[in-house]
């Protein structure tokens, strides 16, 4: 479709008469005919033609960024705190799930060890206390209070213990390699995926507390596309629905995309997000980048015109009649979608039965403006 704006060609008609009815689709006032030579029409290229019927796709454009599950995006932190020792980490680098990425000092790492020990070598003598009195019980050689203290004790014992042993693991360390001979007053802090670092926010010598974040990992291998999807557009888009999406720097670049999931909260905005799977990943993809995407939603079935058959004349759409021999009456038209070189005609049932210039409509406007200045 030609846009051509060009200033405006108002001229009175000084010829006497009334109008027909076809010369009241354009603007009061404004010369809307023009007669063409045969040599003029051989020489523009202009082709006649009706509009036709085709299935014509809308195109709903929208925007979002790169992101990633929960699951993927994992925040570092030491459930007791202490001192960093040692990193290595920089934001960027590649860390696989095992990998020591951090080294954690203090001494609550020493007395935690301390306790477990101490409880774990006094388990034993109790255990023995409480055999024994349960013996002398059976007999009625001791009291059921003494032997119901020696139970209760055995069993607080092995309580203090257990607890002991899972704020060892909480904290890091082993407890089944745990002796009087090892103790550390450092623990190590393991990767719990594969991916990258994104943040780094401690460095060495820091105290941290069990509430600060020392590191951000993210797992690229899930990452989606959440697109911001309004109100008025929801019902356009459903689960499965291929879309294809680039980014800024590099639009010529497409992704394939499908539909995974449909927010069903709306923001004050009055939008929500539209979850979306890339069919390939792409490394080069990363968290928060953001992305245009087009998705092709319903097809109509609608009268078109080739695209050179509509023109662009003061903010609207035109296109020519063929009013007899060689003369074109210049007619207002409403489009709606463009799909490979046709656009849609809303108002075609007007003259759907009518011969109009399907090529060479902006030659015509062209001789339609020269008139007008004449």
């Amino acid at each position: 479709m030609k846009n051509i704006i060009f200033g405006s060609i108002i001229l009175f008609i000084s010829c006497a008469g009334s109008k027909s009815p076809d010369e009241s689709t354009a603007a009061p006032g404004i010369v809307n005919t023009v007669t063409l030579t045969d040599a003029q029409v051989k020489n523009a290229g202009i082709v006649t033609g009706k509009t036709m019927r085709k299935e014509i796709s809308s195109i709903l454009k929208l925007n979002g960024i790169v992101d990633v599950p929960p699951q993927n995006m994992v925040s570092i932190s030491v459930p007791l705190g202490g001192y960093l020792r040692s990193t290595s980490l920089l934001p960027g680098m590649h860390v696989r799930k095992g990998d020591v990425i951090a080294v954690m000092e203090d001494q609550q790492y020493i007395q935690l060890q301390q306790d477990y020990l101490t409880a774990k070598a006094k388990i034993g003598f109790l255990r023995n206390e409480y055999e024994r009195q349960k013996d002398l019980n059976s007999s009625q050689a001791s009291s059921d209070k003494v032997y119901q203290q020696a139970e209760a004790d055995y069993k607080t014992q092995q309580v203090l213990i257990a607890a002991l042993a899972e704020k060892l693991k909480l904290a890091g360390i082993n407890v089944e390699q745990l002796n009087e001979t090892n103790i550390s007053r450092s623990v190590n802090i393991y990767s719990p995926i594969n991916g990258y670092v994104s943040q780094v926010n401690i460095n060495v010598g820091k105290y941290v507390t069990p509430a600060e974040v020392l590191f951000e990992l993210v797992n690229p291998d899930d990452i989606h596309l959440a697109l911001k999807v309004f109100e008025k557009d929801l019902d356009k888009l459903f689960i499965g629905q291929q879309l294809v999406c680039y980014t800024n720097n590099n639009p010529g670049k497409k992704y394939n995309c499908e539909v995974l999931l449909i927010g069903k909260d709306l923001s004050i905005e009055r939008n929500t997000d539209v979850h979306c799977h890339f069919e390939t990943y792409d490394k080069s993809l990363i968290p928060g980048t953001y992305m245009n995407a087009t998705v092709e939603v319903k097809s109509n079935d609608a009268y078109t015109l080739p695209e050179d058959a509509v023109v662009r004349f003061e903010n609207k759409h035109y296109v020519f009649l063929k009013k007899g021999g060689n003369e074109f009456q210049m007619t207002e038209v409403t489009v709606g979608n463009t799909e490979n070189g046709f656009i849609e005609i809303l108002n075609a049932e007007d003259f759907a039965s009518q011969e109009l210039a399907i090529r060479g409509a902006y030659s015509i406007l062209m001789s339609l403006k020269n008139k007008s200045e004449e």
